[in-house]
């Protein structure tokens, strides 16, 4: 029997998304509730509990009350919401962020995808921090860019609907109490809070996510080659992987930083730029924000969980 796999909130950017790449697949069953019942709860509930792997693409309020819904039910579930991400008993759905973490996920009960701003930084970051290259405190600041379907439907139709007269470039969180501080601190090792500042742009989909460093203030200071080897050594030694480190080079611009490159893939490209005699770095991610970002996430962990391989 094929496995059931229920997308409750299919109909999201993130679920239509799951949708898509789940379109034609053979090797499990999606099963959707009709359109007319969609907000009533009981219709959830009955799917939620038939599902063997219930995806949630809801608000962090509605993805909580799924996860009640399913009680004692034993389906497996992968949370896309900011929900639970640092939340007790459940797993991180970001395998390649260490050796075993996909074996974690394959064993898991309960996933949460990982939000798409954290995952790049996290993915420099963490090797840096857990070899003792760069201290747990030290302070660290992120920026990027992503495309504006990260905002979800309501900024999607802003956007579109503005036509011409969308924003090229919004910087927002400028507060600084962005909802993926907690998420991007625990999970890059970090015992501080970064500084977080994250623009869309007026593109639908795609990012680039950039961690500057001033290294003078350590106490041995690393050079780029050094940053370089060590996120290259982590994500050498994985197994299907789509995590990939670009050659280290000494260049002032490269076509590879479009945050538009890997847009409908699940791909993600990492880079280490540095002066040395600056005491200098930094460390870039591209992926896509609809791809690695979310859904190609979601259904890399579902893959993960039923043991399949594509």
């Amino acid at each position: 029997m094929k496995p059931k796999i229920f997308i409750d909130g299919e109909h999201g950017t993130t679920g239509l998304q799951i949708r898509s790449r789940l379109a034609g697949r053979d090797d499990i069953e999606v099963i959707s509730i009709p359109v007319e019942r969609r907000k009533d709860t009981a219709a959830r509930t009955d799917f939620l509990r038939a599902a063997d792997i219930a995806i949630l693409c809801l608000p962090d309020d509605a993805a909580k009350e799924s996860v009640a819904l399913i009680g004692d039910a034993g389906t497996r579930v992968i949370d896309a919401s900011t929900a639970h991400r640092v939340a007790k008993g459940w797993t991180y759905g970001f395998p390649e962020m260490d050796r075993e973490q996909a074996k974690k996920i394959a064993g898991a009960k309960l996933v949460a995808n990982p939000g798409c701003w954290p995952q790049g930084p996290i993915a420099t970051l963490r090797p840096l921090v857990t070899s003792g290259i760069i201290p747990a405190g030290f302070p660290i600041t992120m920026n990027g860019i992503s495309g504006y379907s990260g905002g979800g439907r309501q900024m999607v139709e802003d956007y579109e609907a503005k036509g011409d007269d969308a924003p090229e470039y919004l910087p927002y969180g400028l507060t600084f109490q962005h909802k993926h501080v907690p998420e991007f601190r625990l999970y890059a090792g970090l015992s501080r809070d970064p500084l977080m500042q994250p623009v869309v742009g007026d593109f639908a989909q795609g990012m680039v996510t950039m961690v500057p460093l001033q290294l003078a203030a350590l106490n041995h200071v690393p050079t780029g080659a050094e940053l370089h080897a060590a996120i290259a050594d982590h994500y050498a030694g994985l197994e299907e992987s789509v995590v990939e480190v670009a050659p280290y080079a000494a260049v002032e611009r490269t076509p590879e930083l479009d945050p538009q490159s890997y847009n409908n893939t699940n791909r993600m490209r990492l880079h280490v730029f540095a002066n040395d005699k600056k005491a200098q770095a930094l460390l870039v991610a591209v992926y896509d924000n609809l791809g690695k970002g979310a859904s190609g996430a979601a259904v890399q962990n579902m893959d993960l969980m039923l043991g399949l391989k594509h």
